[in-house]
């Protein structure tokens, strides 16, 4: 039995030959694509739980990648972990930014890898069935099981990670949830210090569900501790 369908997509050949070797040894079935053009082929024709995307490819980069899978697949729970060489904090932020559920370092320990695959599809599966069904605020609406959203009637493109993380967040409203607590419980065991994970999922969501980001009414920074999700009096 399949451990889960993984796609590598890197544009290294020995890069892709050792994380296929690796990834079938320990139960996923892989395919892997050179370039990001045939990564977003690959996602039309196949089903996959998760995306290892090199960040550094010619052409279509692992950025350009992320945010055309995202936007072609917003409803799906695809796991997506980056790549990358680089360690500047601002280059971890774009992957996030981009879309990415997760990132490594290169170089990383096989290890260090698999357990964050593991986690990510692990928290991709408890994310479709823990928590509220559905968010009801003024002129936005979520519907959680069905993974949808919608702002003054238009819909609204949230990715898997956003839907657990407000899930998650709307379950315990009016509370100052920790930093570490958020990380737990939406990304793992494992997190606790990734804070930067949550500044750039927090700011993504502001954007697509407050009226106004830069002044937010629901999603609420606790500075130095967390956030909180404040429901207004009356809901």
């Amino acid at each position: 039995m399949s451990a889960g369908r993984i796609l590598v997509v890197d544009d290294e050949p020995q890069i892709r030959r050792v994380m296929r070797a690796t990834l079938t040894t320990d139960g996923y079935e892989v395919m892997d694509a050179r370039s990001g053009e045939e990564a977003l082929r690959a996602l039309r024709e196949n089903t996959f739980d998760l995306v290892l995307l090199d960040m550094n490819m010619p052409g279509c980069d692992g950025l350009e990648t992320c945010r055309a899978l995202r936007a072609s697949r917003p409803d799906t729970n695809l796991a997506i972990i980056m790549l990358t060489v680089r360690g500047a904090e601002r280059d971890k932020v774009k992957a996030l930014d981009a879309g990415a559920d997760d990132y490594v370092t290169k170089p990383f320990s096989t290890p260090e890898l698999l357990a964050r695959i593991r986690a990510a599809l692990r928290r991709m599966t408890a994310g479709s069935e823990a928590g509220p069904q559905r968010l009801a605020l003024g002129d936005v609406v979520i519907d959680f099981k069905a993974r949808q959203a919608a702002v003054e009637g238009r819909a609204a493109r949230l990715t898997p990670k956003e839907f657990d993380l407000l899930r998650f967040m709307v379950a315990r409203p009016n509370r100052v949830i920790t930093h570490r607590e958020l990380l737990q419980a939406v990304w793992g065991p494992d997190y606790g210090e990734e804070v930067e994970y949550l500044r750039v999922f927090v700011n993504q969501l502001r954007h697509k569900i407050e009226p106004q980001p830069a002044n937010p009414q629901y999603l609420l920074t606790e500075p130095w501790v967390g956030y909180r999700f404040r429901v207004p009096e009356g809901n």
